[in-house]
């Protein structure tokens, strides 16, 4: 795979060619899913509302809000609560606070049933409302002081009042010295007053904020909280089977088998005599294998390739014969007599295989072709014995430049000289088929099986 973007035509492939792998890894990931779920027993949610009368600013809010979730009013309620074997700083993980529209604050309380869940959240949200009260000065120690407050404040400004009147009632119009200080007097006394009244009102609006209310008992939770198990489940299944997608893609981009012309004559070190077309739908191409872990392989579809592209529409058979024979005669030109050739086929390149099988029949003899399929992994090339050069036979996109560079080796070690290279691909075959006998124009087509010969070894 080349390091071109990733095109919604590769997705495709993935799924049309690998869905059954696919499949496999998300019913493994669903299967994850639920023993993650095993492991962590279910959790539910119950959430208390507050009600903050009054006016408040957002910042005010969230401070109330951090307040509810703060470890001096969940302790209190760890305290009275009394679970066994659970602390305060246990509970301060499972409890939220958050402040919503219309001075309201939203306490949730997480716990294993939905009983304790919903004591939780009651408990909560009581114990907070206490420690705001205490706060403001509202708890009944504070009662009688809070009670004469704002009580001495309108005694203060009620004789205040009065003392104007009177001393207005006395001042002198004119300039005197009395009168000037009496005025004085009088704007004193004014300023007093609207400082008392200033702090009346700020003493009614603590007092007005300090009374919290609970707006009911908490709703008991009839469902879990999330993540479910159903959740865990569909997101294991959707997580697995995006991590094949992803491991697809980044398989074939870190690939590195060779896919052009250029790329196979550099790794073999010679050159490429032609491109030929060998017929055939690809599932016709799997590998054969047996065992418990090849039946595996072609029950998972992993026994042939997804990356490569779909074979290409190619002509009728008398054009791809006129392909055998050009690059027979390119192999006369490049031979001296007798015209003995060796034809290397990797093992396991089916294509490679019919390839040359073709090839053999094609030259009829002349020039002579005798074919050999060596594994990869070890290559090992018959000793040189009537033959004048090696012809490597393979397909495009199968081999990487080590491996192919172990088979020139090969040749080399057995005294063969490699005078070329030929291309294989497959390729739909769209001329009709007839049971009839062939035209009497046309050319048959002689096909290569197994390990073909074209004359004596």
């Amino acid at each position: 795979m080349s390091d071109d973007a990733i095109r919604l035509v590769t997705i495709g492939r993935i799924f049309r060619r690998r869905w059954r792998l696919l499949v496999t890894v998300a019913v493994i990931g669903a299967l994850f899913g639920y023993g993650t779920s095993v492991l962590f027993p279910p959790k539910y949610t119950a959430s208390a509302s507050v009600l903050l009368p009054g006016q408040w600013e957002e910042r005010e809010l969230l401070t109330q809000a951090e307040i509810a979730s703060s470890s001096a009013v969940v302790d209190r309620a760890a305290a009275s609560l009394r679970w066994q074997g659970v602390s305060g700083g246990e509970l301060r993980d499972q409890v939220s606070a958050k402040a919503s529209d219309g001075n309201i604050i939203k306490i949730s309380g997480t716990a294993g049933t939905p009983e304790r869940a919903q004591q939780l959240s009651d408990r909560v949200a009581k114990e907070f409302v206490g420690f705001a009260a205490r706060i403001a000065g509202d708890s009944t120690d504070t009662e009688a002081d809070t009670a004469t407050g704002p009580e001495a404040l309108r005694k203060k400004v009620a004789e205040t009042n009065r003392r104007i009147t009177a001393l207005a009632k006395a001042a002198d119009p004119g300039q005197t010295v009395e009168s000037v200080q009496a005025r004085t007097e009088l704007e004193k006394l004014r300023t007093a007053l609207q400082e008392s009244m200033k702090k009346l009102d700020e003493a009614d609006r603590a007092t007005s904020k300090a009374g919290m209310v609970v707006m009911g008992p908490a709703a008991r939770p009839t469902s879990e909280a999330p993540p479910t198990r159903t959740q865990l489940v569909v997101a294991g299944a959707l997580l697995f089977f995006l991590f094949g997608v992803v491991g697809h893609l980044a398989a074939a981009r870190a690939n590195r088998r060779l896919r052009t012309e250029a790329e196979i004559a550099a790794a073999l070190r010679s050159a490429v005599l032609g491109a030929v077309d060998v017929p055939g739908e690809r599932p016709a191409l799997r590998p054969k294998g047996a065992g418990p872990r090849a039946w595996i392989r072609r029950l998972l579809g992993l026994d042939i390739r997804w990356d490569t592209p779909p074979p290409r529409r190619s002509g009728d058979e008398a054009s791809r014969q006129i392909r055998y024979r050009r690059v027979c005669a390119r192999l006369k030109e490049r031979l001296s007599a007798p015209r003995r050739l060796l034809v290397v086929v990797p093992d396991g390149d089916e294509t490679a295989r019919r390839a040359a099988g073709q090839l053999v029949d094609e030259a009829k003899g002349d020039p002579l072709l005798r074919v050999v399929e060596v594994s990869v992994d070890r290559p090992t090339v018959p000793d040189r014995s009537t033959e004048s050069g090696a012809l490597i036979v393979l397909s495009a996109g199968s081999w990487t430049a080590g491996e192919l560079g172990a088979v020139a080796e090969a040749c080399a070690d057995g005294r063969h000289e490699v005078v070329g290279i030929v291309v294989a691909s497959t390729v739909r075959d769209r001329s009709p088929r007839s049971a009839g006998r062939p035209p009497e124009n046309a050319t048959p087509a002689l096909a290569g099986r197994g390990h073909a010969t074209g004359g004596p070894r």
